[in-house]
């Protein structure tokens, strides 16, 4: 009997002799695979040249698959927890193949054959030959592709090991991959990619089915919150809505469909079952095939009574106050990515125009983190490069000249196990990208004078720059926006979105709870450009709650402050844009200033007041535009 090597020689050689690989010598998949490269028209002798698109189109297909992107992130980082240090690396790609992000050791990164290999390239059959991203891709299931199997050598001394991940409508969603040299391959790690891919696809399943009843079911009851666990999406009225694989084996034979009830499958009634739901974590469940199952359903609170219950019953408690106002369905997305990946400690990049709400989505990923420590702004313009590292990293006492007694913990410190957000990272010194790229190796601080120390933070980032444009002119590293951008989302500008009446409301609520603004005033309101935004907007709503009749705003209260520039500018005329523009800075710095004198000339209680970045503050102090 053949040795794998020896098999791998012979059918080498007789591909090379004959055009063509004997079917006997190699596995289905990889024979089925080689024989689609040779239609594809590849010459193991001549691989073509690496594909890469261009670094907008990465980022476009980055931001169109940002939840799976998010959910698999944060799977690359634990499966690369698990394996470190076995020459690795993990890599996540969308559903055509193009590689958008991954995650190496050191020394995978530093092999030869791994150059061409980072986010961007393509790795389709067609251009790259059997490869564990590109065949499971085709083959729409998982796959080893160990070494010689690689149509083209390059790749030889590589194993790949590669799971699809599957949307909740059964399309591909994505594909995850591990690859190591040949040497360092682990028994164990197709289980791990396995698992990860699962974990993803029911991360996805939850987050498709969020305003529906979920269902978790076993047979035992320890797996009811495993991976092997199965997901039943149903919605009020009893229809079975999608079920997850494990379900779907789970159920085997049942008519578990879309569209079917729940009494179709289960001998129980739907309302008794979700009522009994509310009073119980864990209830029995019995198929209509006699199997005997645990269940739970995972999300009671999200869905209302499915029927009357004459027995009194104490209220739900109330869901707490939205932290961000999302009534815009792209925006909603945005939050509900968020908050996932606040929760899973994911670097969060948030884009978007100045004034839309980028620290105040900061501060809800805070929140939504239930993160025990504070939020930490930092405005990476503001810090002089010469104490960026006593800033961030802190001093002890004596440390140096001037260092204040009792030395300073640093803001990474007042951040442990909490959040940092870092304000305008497009502004930030090249002096502090290098400081905080080596920060983000270890997550460890080093004050000046002292010894080291690991600390536990959610990372946010926020900037209103064209980081692409930076980077192109040595401004800023890519290499380290690509660690700052796990998940990248970007805000829209007020203009384009959909929630206005809902913004206005809530600001106007904030700044003084006993005005009211009537409908006419927030119609006449939405024709204006907004440049400003959402900051924009709380100051002159602020302007407007010191009216003479600020108890209720209606059109004409609106027109008298800021009259004849509110008509030019729903005209869209350049010179009264200026005006305005001019007129409303001026409210603004106003605002800003008065806060800025009743806190006591404090720039940080005066941010947190008004809801801003201190950097606003600092504008409205130098006599600059808000």
């Amino acid at each position: 009997m053949l040795s794998a090597s020896r098999r791998m020689d012979n059918a080498w050689m007789t591909l090379e002799q004959r055009g063509a690989p004997p079917s006997e010598l190699l596995s289905a998949d990889i024979y089925d695979s080689w024989m689609r490269c040779i239609s594809f028209g590849l010459d193991t002798l001549r691989p073509p040249s690496p594909e890469f698109v261009s670094a907008g189109i990465l980022r476009q297909e980055q931001q169109r698959c940002s939840l799976v992107r998010g959910l698999a992130l944060a799977e690359m980082h634990t499966l690369h927890q698990q394996i470190a240090g076995s020459n690795f690396m993990i890599a996540f790609a969308n559903a055509d193949g193009l590689l958008l992000d991954i995650i190496t050791d050191p020394s995978f990164s530093d092999a030869s054959n791994a150059a061409s290999i980072r986010p961007g390239t393509v790795w389709t059959e067609s251009i790259c030959g059997t490869n564990g991203l590109g065949t499971a891709a085709h083959l729409k299931r998982a796959i080893v592709v160990h070494g010689r199997e690689h149509f083209f050598s390059r790749y030889n001394n590589l194993t790949c090991i590669a799971a699809p991940i599957f949307a909740p409508d059964g399309e591909l969603a994505g594909i995850l991959d591990a690859s190591s040299d040949c040497m360092s391959r682990q028994a164990h790690t197709q289980a791990l990619v396995a698992m990860a891919a699962t974990q993803i696809e029911n991360g996805l399943f939850r987050e498709h089915h969020r305003g529906n009843i979920l269902i978790a079911l076993h047979n035992r009851g320890e797996y009811l919150h495993t991976l092997s666990a199965g997901l039943l999406a149903v919605d009020n009225e009893g229809r079975i809505l999608a079920a997850n694989r494990a379900a779907r084996v789970l159920l085997h034979g049942l008519p578990a469909a879309p569209g079917r009830r729940f009494a179709d499958v289960f001998r129980a009634k739907f309302s008794s079952f979700v009522d009994e739901g509310r009073r119980k974590e864990r209830q029995h469940l019995e198929d209509e095939a006699g199997s005997q199952f645990v269940a739970t359903i995972e999300n009671t609170r999200q869905f209302p009574m499915v029927q009357r219950i004459s027995v009194p019953r104490p209220p739900l408690p109330k869901a707490p106050a939205a932290q961000f106002v999302s009534g815009d369905p792209k925006i909603a997305a945005i939050v509900r990515q968020v908050e996932i990946a606040a929760a899973r400690k994911m670097p969060i990049l948030i884009r978007g125009e100045t004034g839309t709400g980028k620290e105040q989505m900061a501060r809800h990923a805070h929140t939504a983190s239930r993160r025990t420590g504070s939020f930490v702004p930092v405005n990476c313009a503001a810090l002089p490069d010469s104490l960026i590292e006593a800033e961030l990293f802190g001093y002890c006492e004596g440390a140096f000249t001037g260092a204040r007694k009792g030395g300073s913990a640093g803001l990474f410190r007042e951040a442990d196990g909490g959040t940092l957000f870092l304000d305008e990272i497009g502004d930030m010194p090249v002096t502090l990208q290098a400081v905080l790229l080596r920060f983000l190796d270890d997550w460890t601080v080093r004050p000046i004078g002292g010894s080291k120390r690991e600390v536990d933070i959610l990372l946010v980032s926020a900037t209103n720059a064209n980081l692409e444009d930076t980077i192109a002119k040595g401004r800023f590293r890519s290499d380290l926006l690509f660690r700052l951008n796990t998940l990248e989302v970007g805000l829209l500008p007020l203009r384009e979105r959909s929630d206005f009446a809902d913004i206005a409301r809530h600001l106007m609520e904030k700044i003084d709870p006993s005005a009211v603004l009537t409908q006419s005033a927030i119609d006449r309101l939405a024709e204006l450009d907004w440049d400003g935004n959402i900051r924009e907007l709380r100051n002159v709503l602020s302007r407007l709650s010191l009216g003479e009749h600020s108890n209720l705003i209606d059109e004409a209260a609106i027109e008298a402050e800021v009259g004849r520039c509110c008509g030019a500018r729903s005209a869209r005329t350049t010179s009264a844009d200026g005006e305005l523009n001019r007129d409303l800075h001026e409210i603004q710095r106003a605002h800003v200033l008065s806060a800025y004198a009743e806190t006591g000339n404090n720039i940080s209680k005066t941010a947190r007041r008004l809801g801003v970045s201190r950097n606003t503050v600092y504008r409205a102090l130098r006599g600059r535009p808000t």
